[in-house]
Formats: structure tokens, sequence, C-alpha cells
């Protein structure tokens, strides 16, 4: 309430945003309102598609090295599970960088419109927030970098994920050859097992090195790259 809070929202000397808000001579509230559900409609959609590649993943996944485990097979078959995970975790980042753009248009209008409708004695948390949201929809463009965004799926899930197929990787190593001595056991059909595990090492290496964000702005978590981590809420 007005009195209850010590401020009126119609209060001309209020912030120009919140007496928009509440003028019934606008047509902004209205407006507001339909924009959001729409952003916020898109957002959910794209969700569920990071949503269905991160599940897809998982399942393809699993039923690779469940059959890896059903007889005698490979280890081969495992690794290329492992491919298979990498080629899923492209796809997903590139998704993310869609999702980010709807992402980061809803929390603008919260943080900037919704919140300061609220309260105006707090102010807004970006000045510009009009233009660049302006700008945004003339030119809707990712504000996070592929790199960015396969780096923030990386950490969120493929890598425990891919961690997962290692240690399956090596207990069928150890299952499958108990009297091979590791790295022998590691061979592959004109491979020697040392290159082969060299191979996987390089690879996880890589992978902890994609998975540093270059920046706070590319973590896709926090900062101005995603104006917050509507995420973390959807987990």
């Amino acid at each position: 309430m007005a009195g209850d809070s010590g401020f009126d929202p119609e209060d001309p000397e209020q912030a120009e945003i919140g007496r928009e808000m509440v003028d019934q001579s606008t047509g902004l509230g209205s407006v507001a309102a339909h924009l959001y559900r729409g952003e916020v409609e898109r957002t959910v959609a794209w969700r569920d598609r990071l949503d269905t590649t991160t599940n897809w993943a998982v399942t393809v996944m699993s039923a690779i090295v469940a059959y890896a485990f059903s007889g005698e097979v490979s280890h081969a078959v495992i690794l290329a599970g492992l491919m298979m995970g990498t080629v899923f975790l492209f796809i997903e980042a590139r998704r993310f960088r869609e999702y980010d753009i709807w992402r980061s248009r809803v929390r603008m209008l919260q943080e900037n419109l919704f919140a300061n409708a609220l309260d105006p004695s707090a102010g807004i948390e970006h000045d510009a927030w009009r233009a660049e949201l302006s700008r945004d929809y003339r030119d809707p463009t990712p504000n996070i970098s592929y790199r960015g965004a396969f780096s923030h799926r990386l950490r969120r899930v493929y890598l425990p994920l891919m961690t997962a197929i290692l240690l399956g990787w090596l207990a069928h190593l150890w299952a499958f050859q108990p009297d091979t001595t590791f790295p022998q056991s590691a061979s592959l059909p004109g491979i020697d097992g040392v290159y082969v595990v060299a191979a996987v090492a390089v690879y996880y290496v890589t992978l902890l090195v994609l998975a540093v964000p270059l920046s706070s702005k590319e973590r896709g978590e926090s900062g101005e790259a995603d104006h917050g981590d509507l995420e973390s809420d959807q987990h």
C-alpha cells in the first residue's frame, strides 16, 4: 500500500516508469503485461528445448554404457558414447545462446520495469535499459558468445556427465580385462593402449580448459550477460 510504504507510485516525483505504469491514461501497463507474458512463454519454450537436448544426451550415453556392460563388448563403445555426448554439447551450446536472448529480456523487464513500479525508491538496475531493449528488438543478438555458452553448459551439465562416463570406461577396463595391466587394457585394434589413454587424457584436459569462463560476462550465470539466472529456478 502506498500509505504504508511511505511513497505514492503516482507522485510525479517518483521514477518515470513507475508513474507511467500506474497512469491509467497510458496503455503502458497493459502493453508491458502482454509483452512480458509473451517473452516468458518464449523463454519457457527455449528452456524446454534445452532440457530436451540434455535428456537425450543422458539417455543415449546411459544406454551406451549399459550396453557396454551387458556382455563382452569392446570398451570402444563407451568412447563412442563420449563422442556422442560431445555432439549433444555442441547442439546445446547453440540452443543456450538462443535461450539467453529471451531470458535476458525477461530479466531486463523484471529488474527495470516491474521492480521499479513496485518500489521506485530503489531506482533501476540499468540506466539505459530502454535503449538496450529497443536495440535488442530491432536486432536480436545473443548476449553470450558461443564459447561462453559452450563453457556454461559444459560446467552445468556435461562435465559431470562425461566424468561419469570416464569412470564407467575405467570400470569396464578393470572388469572385463582383469588380467591385462593398464594402460594396455585400453588397447584398440591397431592402436596401442598408451595412445588411447593419452588421447582420452588430452580430451578431458581440453574439457577442463574450455570449462573455465573467459570473464564474468561470459559465465552466462550472472552479470550483464544474462541479467540474472532464470536457469537456477528451473532446476
